[in-house]
C-alpha cells in the first residue's frame, strides 16, 4: 500500500473521480495531498476579434487562487473522516509544471489523475498535461482514463 498519493484536481467532476482511486491505493493512515493548477496567461489573447489582454495578471492571480483553495476545501471536507490525512495546495502556474513540482516536493509515491480524453484537434491546441506529467516522470503515475459511452451503450 501507498503512504502519499498527489491527486491534481481542475474543477471537473471527472478529476475528482480519480480520489477513489487514489483512496483505495493509500495505506492505513495515508496521505492524500489535493493540487490544483491556477493558469493564467500572461499574453495577449488573439483571434478573429480585436486583440484583448488578460486583465492585469495581477489581479486576475489574486481573484483566481483563493478561488482554487476554497474549492480544494471544499472538495477536503466532502471527504469527511476516511482514515487518511488530506492536504490542499493551488499554485500559479502550468498545470503540468505545477504537478510534477509537488509531486518532487513531498516525495509522493505516485500521482492518481484522471485524463480527459481529448484527441485530435483539441489535443493539438489544448495539449495534454496527464501526456507531459506522464513524460515528466517523476513518479509512478496511475491514469483514470475517462469513460465515453461507445455507440450503443446507455449514458448514466
Amino acid at each position: 500500500m501507498l503512504k502519499h498519493v498527489l491527486v491534481p484536481l481542475d474543477g471537473s467532476k471527472l478529476a475528482e473521480d480519480a480520489i477513489k482511486h487514489a483512496l483505495d491505493l493509500l495505506g492505513p493512515g495515508g496521505k492524500v495531498t489535493l493540487v490544483s493548477a491556477v493558469d493564467v496567461p500572461e499574453v495577449p489573447i488573439y483571434g478573429y476579434y480585436p486583440p484583448t489582454t488578460v486583465p492585469d495578471y495581477e489581479s486576475a492571480k489574486d481573484e483566481l487562487l483563493p478561488q482554487a483553495k476554497s474549492y480544494l476545501e471544499s472538495v477536503a471536507a466532502g471527504l469527511g473522516e476516511m482514515g487518511v490525512t488530506i492536504a490542499i495546495e493551488a499554485q500559479v502556474g502550468e498545470p503540468a509544471h505545477v504537478i510534477t513540482e509537488f509531486a518532487q516536493k513531498f516525495h509522493v509515491d505516485a500521482i492518481v489523475m484522471s485524463t480527459h480524453g481529448r484527441s485530435g484537434l483539441s489535443r493539438w491546441l489544448f495539449g495534454s498535461v496527464t501526456n507531459k506529467v506522464l513524460s515528466a516522470k517523476p513518479c509512478p503515475v496511475y491514469v483514470v482514463p475517462s469513460h465515453q459511452p461507445q455507440a450503443g451503450e446507455a449514458q448514466s
